[in-house]
């Protein structure tokens, strides 16, 4: 329990931290929704387009939006998943994307700004051409398996609200998901209760692992449904389990991409949540993850 409430305050740390960067939004400009825009979004489903979580770089974006992401697509990412838009409004993102050649397929928005404002959030998703708004945890409360069946319930009301408008609603996870609960699993309920035609799942790699549970299993019992993933290694110190960057720890990643198709993976996109405390700062450790990507995916 005491592990549970630690990741929980982690994430809800997370998920205030996006939403701060998200108030750039604002509730200027979406009125230029109609215009200029790629439809279905930015990417392609290429599954060997390397993608990048910009939580990754969250230090170095503070500092400097538009010249980090000509360094992230320097290092050879084209596909951005956003954590925020740092006091920017949509059309300056697209603009500095379309300009540096970069596209965004996904965007974790947090609950709060789902419920304040769902329509303003598809709006901007479609300013900026992403094809999923992703949701990047929920507090699911103390109600049990009701409150997450509630839970699910409202996903799929917003996966109807993104259908409509071209888009898709997906979850990411992290590893309080499967802890057990009243003999089954909180992964296990919104497997069941979210409607595939309208809510996808973004499977963190690193997050299902930590929590012993085997990808491979995943994607047989649940095929077509992690239309995403996150990518980000396992490191044991000493029994302890940590962040590294891909390819610097225990996770079989050729073995999770053999099987992609039958997961339903469209995107991918690295992430290293503790990435400024790599050697060398947040960009070493997105270089280091590109490099053993590129020569896994040839």
């Amino acid at each position: 329990m005491a592990e549970h409430d630690e990741i929980q305050r982690m994430v809800n740390r997370r998920t205030f931290l996006m939403q701060m960067a998200a108030i750039g939004i604002g509730t200027t400009a979406f009125a230029a929704c109609a215009g200029g825009m790629r439809a279905g979004g930015g990417g392609k489903d290429d599954t060997n387009l390397i993608g990048l979580q910009l939580y990754t770089v969250r230090d170095e974006l503070q500092k400097d939006f538009d010249g980090t992401l000509a360094k992230i697509a320097a290092i050879g990412y084209r596909n951005m998943e956003f954590a925020g838009y740092y006091n920017r409004t949509p059309e300056q993102v697209r603009a500095t994307l379309d300009k540096l050649g970069l596209v965004s397929t996904s965007s974790h928005i947090g609950a709060q700004l789902m419920q304040q404002d769902a329509a303003a959030q598809i709006r901007a998703a479609k300013i900026i051409g992403q094809d999923y708004i992703t949701l990047p945890s929920y507090s699911f409360g103390r109600d049990g398996v009701s409150g997450w069946k509630k839970a699910a319930a409202q996903f799929n009301e917003w996966g109807a609200m993104c259908r409509d408008a071209g888009l898709r609603l997906a979850y990411h996870n992290h590893n309080f998901e499967f802890a057990p609960l009243e003999g089954t699993t909180g992964y296990a309920i919104l497997a069941e209760a979210l409607d595939p035609k309208l809510v996808d799942f973004e499977l963190d790699l690193y997050w299902a692992s930590f929590a012993d549970q085997k990808p491979l299993e995943l994607f047989a019992r649940y095929p077509g449904r992690f239309a995403m993933w996150h990518v980000k290694d396992l490191l044991l110190t000493n029994g302890t389990k940590g962040m590294a960057p891909v390819g610097g720890g225990t996770i079989d990643f050729k073995s999770f991409f053999a099987h992609r198709k039958e997961s339903g993976m469209k995107h991918f996109f690295v992430e290293h949540d503790s990435a400024a405390q790599y050697p060398g700062g947040s960009l070493a450790s997105i270089q280091a993850s590109y490099t053993y990507l590129h020569q896994l995916l040839g």
